[in-house]
This record gives C-alpha cells, sequence and structure tokens, in this order.
C-alpha cells in the first residue's frame, strides 16, 4: 500500500503541474484578449465629471475551454493527494502527517480544498495559478522528501492529538492559502478595477475576508490543541518555542487584519498588505523549524 500512496502523490502532483500551466496559460489569455478597464481611452471622465460606463469584455476564444480544463485537472490532483493521504492513514494507522513529507503533501491538499471550496461561490479562476503555485511548490518540496514510514518518536506518539492538531493546521493553512491569492488580486486590481480580466476588487476583498474568517478560528483551535499536547508530551502548555512562538504570531497578523479591515483607513490596500504579510508568517511558521532549533525540529513539523 506505500507504492499505491507513493503511485497516487506522483500521479496527483503531475496533474497538479499541468493545472497550474493551463491556469496561467488561462490567466495570460485573458490579459492579452481582454480590455482593460482603466486604459486612458475609456477613462475620458463624461458629463458632469463621472467615468463613462465600460462595456463588459468580450469573451476571448478558447479561455473558457482552458479554464475548464484547468478546474478539472484540480479536481482530479486534489482527488488523488487525498487518497495518497488516505491510504496512507490506512498503513499508519492515525492522521498522515507524522514528518515534513506527510504534512507537505497535507498542506497542498489543504489548499487545494480551499481554493476548490471558495471557488463554488467565487469567480476566482483567474487568480487560480496563485494558490495552485504555492500547492505545486509545496509538492515538488515533498517529492525531495523521504517518503519512508519511521515510528514516531515519543512525544509524537499520540495519535489521535496528532491527527486533530495537524488537521486543523492543514485546514486553516488552506484557506489562508486563498486568502492570500486574493489579496494579492485586489492589489493589482485597485479599488479602481483596473483589468477586466481579473475579478472586481470587491469580489477579491470578500473572498479574501472569508476566508480569513473560516481560516482564523481554525488556526486557534489549532493552537489550543497544540498548547494542550504540549503539556502532556513537555510538561508545560507553552514554552516560546521557536513555532509556537512564529504560530502565535501569525494568528496574531491575522487578528490584527480582522480589526483593520473594520477601519475605513485600513480597508483596501492596507488590509490587503496585511494579508501578504500574513501568509509569509504562515510559510515561516511551516518552514522555520528547519532554520532554528526547538522542540519541534526533531519532528520535522
Amino acid at each position: 500500500m506505500a507504492t499505491l500512496s507513493n503511485y497516487l502523490f506522483v500521479s496527483g502532483a503531475l496533474l497538479l503541474l499541468f493545472a497550474f500551466v493551463l491556469g496561467v496559460a488561462y490567466t495570460t489569455l485573458l490579459a492579452v484578449g481582454r480590455r482593460t478597464v482603466g486604459s486612458p481611452q475609456l477613462a475620458t471622465a463624461g458629463p458632469g465629471g463621472s467615468a463613462p460606463a465600460v462595456d463588459g469584455p468580450d469573451e476571448v476564444p478558447g479561455a473558457d475551454t482552458l479554464a475548464g480544463l484547468a478546474h478539472g485537472l484540480t479536481w482530479a490532483s486534489f482527488l488523488l493527494m487525498a487518497g495518497s493521504l488516505a491510504t496512507r492513514a490506512v498503513i499508519v494507522e492515525r492522521g498522515p502527517w507524522g514528518n515534513m513529507y506527510e504534512f507537505s503533501i497535507a498542506f497542498a491538499v489543504g489548499i487545494l480544498g480551499g481554493y476548490l471550496f471558495v471557488g463554488r461561490r467565487y469567480p476566482i479562476r483567474t487568480i487560480a495559478f496563485i494558490p495552485l503555485g504555492v500547492a505545486l511548490f509545496l509538492a515538488g518540496y515533498a517529492s525531495t522528501l523521504p517518503a519512508t514510514i519511521e515510528p514516531l518518536v515519543p512525544a509524537l506518539d499520540n495519535p489521535p492529538l496528532l491527527t486533530v492538531h495537524v488537521a486543523m493546521a492543514m485546514i486553516a493553512y488552506g484557506v489562508l492559502a486563498v486568502s492570500f491569492g486574493a489579496a494579492v488580486g485586489y492589489l493589482v486590481q485597485g479599488e479602481e478595477d483596473r483589468f477586466s480580466w481579473l475579478p472586481s476588487h470587491k469580489v477579491l476583498d470578500d473572498v479574501a475576508y472569508r476566508s480569513v474568517v473560516i481560516g482564523f478560528p481554525i488556526f486557534a483551535t489549532m493552537i489550543i490543541l497544540g498548547s494542550y499536547w504540549a503539556s502532556i508530551a513537555w510538561g508545560r502548555y507553552w514554552g516560546w518555542d521557536p513555532k509556537e512562538t512564529s504560530a502565535l504570531v501569525t494568528w496574531l497578523i491575522y487578528a490584527v487584519y480582522l480589526h483593520a479591515r473594520s477601519q475605513p483607513n485600513w480597508r483596501g490596500r492596507p488590509a490587503a498588505l496585511i494579508l501578504v504579510i500574513g501568509f509569509g508568517a504562515v510559510l515561516f511558521t511551516y518552514f522555520g523549524n528547519l532554520f532554528f532549533s526547538g522542540l519541534h525540529s526533531y519532528s520535522g513539523l
């Protein structure tokens, strides 16, 4: 079954690569084929100083086909890599995230799941290549790590807590990656809706906010469960371990975002910048233990 799990992961990663390439091609085709809303020719003020209405952008031949193929491959990649994790879970009899290889796949699956979930409600396929690119990077990183199954070290040998605690991280990280993609899209689009091929700034802002609203409490639950687990494994709830500290700082950044977005002077571009910084902190929380020694270093988590 270990061979099957590895085969499913590799197959899913390859499909993710194709989905990413098609996503980039789709966005590029729209960017080249559609008129920009903010062009000088269209920005001439009408009577009373107001900007004239702009007709909706023309459909670009072949764009829908590319978008459909990319979306279908994204679903296939998600299902294959999730199947890889499920197969591995049967083998190890716990959540399949006890080392960096397993959690890198889980992180990628979380991002794909978050994008597919949010994408059912919002038209965000033109920015799909951003979360897909992050997921592809994680899948590529996982492919460089040993896939061997090793016994858990004593501190991690708590299957229920390992399963739930890291599952919370996988879901939170995945959804927050979608907020990152929406924030980048917002910064490019601007409040003037510069580009007709991107979702409007209101849609992007709403996607970013809704994603954080979902991911923020899950992230908090992850920290609380981690603290409880630390009391069992190490005899203290909090020890300012590098990973603990970076997780707390990351959570606080998203708390600042939620507060800032409610303030008129901080809505829009400043809030989007906070989200970019926040996802940078997510990645630092994930990879930081590779550079800073601590109690989490031995686990690869």
